[in-house]
């Protein structure tokens, strides 16, 4: 906790929640939440009757009045400006006692750290609509000349009904507006800060973006992708690493790393980010006028019938993601633009492939090399804690269709080579350069995407009671020399 957080709050009016009235109107009925800009109260607006929430605002000691008053009705002018269905209005800001307080909409509702920390992570759908909702309002924020700042679960409230809310634009920064700033301040939270923040420049519109890839990130898998013990730690990680997805796959995930390139420029833009979030609902772009709606938070809800034409447009989104996620880790991966040194370029396997691939779940280390003609199979297959010369450390299935029916997993398809390997080469990327192959054993390796063959994925399985052809692809280590590995690099590897 921070100095900033265990510090008093200013002086209240005389009085106890349920009888307290601030500026002669909102009468306090009790506390919502509080953290370190203030205290959230439930509360009755006496004028007209409506429940409000009113937030208590909390003066930091290095800040002035003045620039704090500034800061407070730039923060209604600010929720005055914007007009959007998934962003708390703010109705009015009055000072009483010595304090400030802005009145605002009342959402009882949880917010999303709350329900993803009470539950678990939310299923891939659920996320995306959730995703596509906030993604929505900072848009409306944005064509206002307005960032937000501080996107994090902890301003994101979801109803029982599936409404969502983004709230706390306390922090947000009108580009038109002089800057204020307050002495040794790190203004936003920094597990969901930017890159570009971290290291000193302004915040953009691509900074909410990258915020929001953060928080779906936190949505589908329960984690924060950054954070770690330290503030220093936790920056030095925002600047240096690529998180890992484990439970988001397809458009979902190449919204989530597409969101997440440290640069600005190379970053996904609010629309394609749109489109890959429609797509991972497996539903159509919400009609004109129309109101998506996010799924309820009890669950789910059932997948809707795919056509010929769905299962087309499902595998040209995915190529679609794979060629603009594709080309940036790399890139990120080694700090700059080039090309990743340690990269090889991807094999195809399978009818007409450059190797044949038989590799079940319990295959991890082999005896073969990556050419024409080469094999990976239970015939060749290793202790991965003796000698081997290839080591299988990720994978995955380019389109994810385990919700899908065997009769359409069999129709899907192919997005093409160019599709599939861009998919598989960013899963790898990522992948390679996160804890799964810990840092200090990288030096001196090389990996590589394996990718099936158009042939292969079209292929009619041996096994009849096989759900689907091959849709898999796997990520390889080799040494750079050729020569063997004497033990287990990967932390998937037992």
């Amino acid at each position: 906790m921070t100095d900033e957080q265990t510090r008093p709050y200013p002086p209240r009016t005389p009085g106890t929640p349920g009888q307290r009235v601030v500026a002669g109107r909102y009468l306090l009925l009790g506390e919502l939440g509080r953290g370190g800009m203030g205290v959230v109260w439930r509360a009755q607006d006496q004028v007209i009757g409506r429940p409000v929430a009113v937030k208590e605002l909390r003066l930091p000691d290095a800040e002035s009045a003045a620039v704090f008053s500034e800061r407070a009705l730039r923060e209604v002018r600010t929720g005055g400006r914007l007009n959007d269905p998934a962003i708390v209005t703010v109705y009015d800001v009055v000072t009483d006692g010595g304090s400030t307080f802005i009145v605002m909409e009342l959402v009882e509702a949880p917010s999303l750290a709350d329900l993803v920390r009470q539950r678990g992570p939310m299923p891939a759908p659920q996320a995306a609509q959730l995703g596509e909702r906030v993604l929505t309002a900072l848009q409306a924020a944005h064509a206002a000349g307005i960032v937000h700042r501080d996107v994090k679960p902890a301003n994101i409230l979801v109803a029982p009904d599936g409404r969502v809310k983004l709230t706390d634009f306390g922090i947000a920064h009108a580009v038109d507006d002089p800057r204020l700033t307050t002495s040794g301040m790190i203004v936003g939270s920094p597990a969901f800060m930017a890159p570009e923040r971290v290291e000193g420049r302004e915040a953009l519109p691509a900074s909410d973006l990258w915020s929001l890839g953060a928080t779906l990130f936190f949505a589908v898998e329960g984690t924060i992708p950054f954070e770690r013990a330290t503030t220093a730690a936790t920056l030095h990680a925002i600047m240096t690493e690529i998180p890992y997805l484990t439970r988001g796959q397809g458009p979902l995930a190449a919204v989530i790393l597409g969101l997440l390139v440290a640069n600005p420029d190379a970053r996904l833009s609010a629309a394609q980010a749109q489109n890959l979030l429609t797509t991972a609902q497996g539903m159509r772009p919400t009609p004109p006028g129309g109101t998506a709606m996010l799924l309820p938070s009890g669950g789910p809800a059932p997948a809707p019938a795919k056509n010929h034409r769905a299962l087309w447009v499902t595998a040209a989104a995915v190529l679609v993601a794979g060629a603009l996620v594709g080309g940036f880790f790399a890139g990120k991966a080694v700090g700059g633009p080039d090309a990743d040194p340690q990269k090889l370029p991807a094999a195809t396997f399978g009818i007409g492939g450059q190797m044949r691939v038989d590799v079940s779940g319990g295959y991890r280390c082999f005896n073969a090399s990556v050419q024409d003609g080469g094999v990976m199979s239970g015939a060749n297959d290793g202790d991965c804690k003796e000698s081997h010369t290839l080591e299988v450390y990720d994978g995955g299935d380019v389109i994810d269709l385990a919700s899908w029916s065997d009769s359409d997993a069999q129709i899907a398809a192919y997005p093409g080579l160019a599709g599939v390997t861009a998919v598989a080469e960013a899963r790898c990327a990522t992948s390679f350069h996160s804890s799964i192959v810990p840092e200090a054993k990288r030096e001196g390796l090389k990996y590589r995407a394996l990718v099936p063959t158009q042939e292969e994925w079209q292929s009619v399985p041996d096994d009849p009671d096989s759900h689907h052809p091959t849709r898999a692809f796997f990520c390889v280590l080799t040494k750079a020399d050729g020569g063997p590995i004497s033990a287990p690099i990967t932390t998937k590897v037992k």
